[in-house]
């Protein structure tokens, strides 16, 4: 529950410290007193977005703190997935900056607002007069009916499944996207590739050919010079080896006298073996060249072949075909591989298909249970604050496809008088039915929900007198089980409360500030007898307004 709630420097509050009594709170005061402001500082530590000129005094920062009392609501699961520390009272604050900046604690860990909202959403209810107009939406209608039917874990576990099949869907449209766009690619993929395989390119295969053809094509020339060669070394009538063999005869019969140059005998020797061996191999290379004009025909079409494929693909190698040989192959292999994936995506769509399915028909199951026990409560409520013939229906039907609700399409129907037939709520209710039909509710979801706190605001429009007092007493009983807060400008409703407040202006100096005092019997008296008849109540409304708080 909220038991104390601090307001430093917002709107027209300078300071205020509010300590609530777990049971029924009644806050009162004339209009534009400032309970809206109160209710807006509360929504802020809530989660709500701050808006500007929030500050009473510019030069200081605003601060809302909340103390929350929370032992008994099995919370810590749900702190501890927020990584908060937990605390059976648990403080949350807020401050805000003049330049705009804002920070929100939660039990002095820093949190963001979205952070606030979740767990806001665990510790307060606030019903305000416009909320009334939610239980028209059908997103409002479904809430209450899965609240009624306790859905909440069913429907946490279905949202989770449908996001992922969901998912999977768009996953699906993609790669099929995609794989249509590489099938119309692939043909002339495949085309090509097929193509450089069967031309079953080797990487130097180019120089080598291109070597072979250079020689092949000067066969003749070739062979012409190493017979030139060969017959200046031993053939020709003045030749290398003849010369030689002159030297080496001349050195013999020198060395005769001079020992010592032996040497040069031995290395000239060496070299006429030498040169012999070189001329044989000069005319063995001269015999073995052949013109093949057969051979040069296979090699010259194998160059076409290369040149063609590196013209027709804009390349200069056989390496850079080979390349492209590899890319297509990966190409062609990627496609493949998103057939598998369609195909795998395609069975796990089916497999959550079946998961969601199961599990939106249980909660269509828990729906329609929930619908006898709601439509009851709501006519049981009515029944007492002044509508004994009012019923309230749900209508259901299913629809074909899912959605994140599951596949359930909710309307609640409404008559207030006997005889009338069943209409759309929002077609046939006033003002003040929506607000008692509200109040049915939310009794109803304050029960299975077991909030620690709800708030109504206003909701008393469009009702008084003996209605006005059974709405009182329908609080009161809800306060057994849970704090009530209730903000109302009825003494038939303000006279039922644990705790009475009572909201107020006052001028100091050049400002206005809003005030609250708890007030005492006597305090709380005197404010019942002028919300039944005005400033300057007589003893009659005095006498009244004492009867009322017995």
């Amino acid at each position: 529950m909220l038991s104390k709630l601090q307001i430093k420097n917002y709107a027209l509050i300078d300071a205020l410290d509010i300590n609530f009594d777990e049971k029924l709170n009644i806050i009162t005061g004339e209009t534009g007193a400032g309970k809206s402001i109160i209710m807006g500082a509360l929504g802020l530590i809530l989660g709500n977005r701050a808006e500007s000129k929030h500050f009473f005094d510019e030069s200081r920062k605003c601060i809302i703190e909340g103390h929350f009392f929370i032992k008994d609501y099995n919370l810590q699961d749900l702190f501890n997935s927020l990584d908060l520390d937990y605390e059976d009272t648990s403080l949350i604050r807020r401050e805000l900056h003049a330049d705009g900046k804002s920070r929100a604690f939660v039990n002095d860990t820093p949190v963001t607002l979205q952070t606030l909202k979740v767990l806001g959403e665990k510790l307060i209810d606030i019903h305000s007069q416009h909320a009334t107009l939610q239980i028209n939406t059908e997103s409002f209608q479904l809430l209450v009916l899965d609240t009624v039917a306790q859905n909440q874990s069913l429907l946490f576990d279905y949202k989770k499944k449908y996001q992922e099949y969901k998912k999977a869907i768009s996953e699906l449209k993609n790669l099929e996207e995609d794989l249509q766009k590489a099938r119309l690619e692939s043909d002339y993929q495949q085309f090509v590739f097929n193509e450089l395989d069967q031309a079953n390119l080797q990487e130097t295969e180019q120089e080598d050919l291109e070597a072979e053809q250079s020689q092949l094509e000067n066969a003749e020339e070739i062979k012409r010079h190493f017979h030139a060669a060969s017959s200046q070394l031993q053939d020709g009538e003045i030749n290398v080896l003849d010369s030689l063999k002159q030297v080496q005869s001349s050195l013999q019969n020198g060395v005769r006298y001079l020992p010592s140059s032996e040497s040069l005998v031995d290395r000239l020797q060496s070299t006429l073996i030498e040169l012999k061996d070189l001329s044989a191999e000069v005319e063995q290379v001269a015999d073995s060249i052949m013109m093949d004009v057969e051979r040069l025909t296979l090699v010259n079409d194998r160059l076409s072949i290369l040149y063609d494929l590196q013209k027709k693909h804009r390349v200069a190698t056989v390496k850079e075909l080979l390349d492209l040989k590899a890319e297509l192959e990966n190409k062609l292999q990627a496609t493949d591989s998103q057939e598998e994936q369609i195909e795998l995506l395609k069975t796990k769509i089916e497999k959550l298909l079946q998961e969601i399915s199961k599990q939106a028909e249980l909660l269509t199951k828990n729906r329609i249970k929930a619908t006898k026990v709601l439509e009851k409560e709501v006519q049981d409520v009515l029944a007492r604050v002044g509508m004994p013939h009012a019923q309230l229906k749900v209508e259901m039907s299913t629809l074909k496809d899912f959605k994140s609700t599951g596949q359930d399409e909710v309307s609640f129907l409404f008559s207030a008088n006997k005889g009338q037939s069943m209409q759309p709520i929002h077609k046939v209710a006033s003002g003040g039915e929506l607000s008692r039909v509200m109040l049915a509710i939310k009794s109803l979801v304050a029960k299975t929900s077991a909030l620690p706190t709800i708030i109504f605001d206003e909701i008393d429009t469009g009702i008084s007198g003996e209605v006005a007092l059974r709405v009182g007493e329908l609080m009161e009983e809800l306060a057994e089980n849970m704090q009530v807060i209730s903000i109302t400008h009825l003494p038939q409703i303000a006279s039922q409360g644990n705790s009475h407040f009572k909201v107020y202006k006052e001028d100091k100096g050049n400002k206005t500030k809003s005030n609250i005092v708890l007030m005492n019997t006597e305090e709380r008296v005197l404010e019942i007898a002028q919300m039944l008849s005005g400033a300057n109540p007589e003893d009659t409304a005095i006498q009244h307004a004492k009867e009322m708080l017995k």
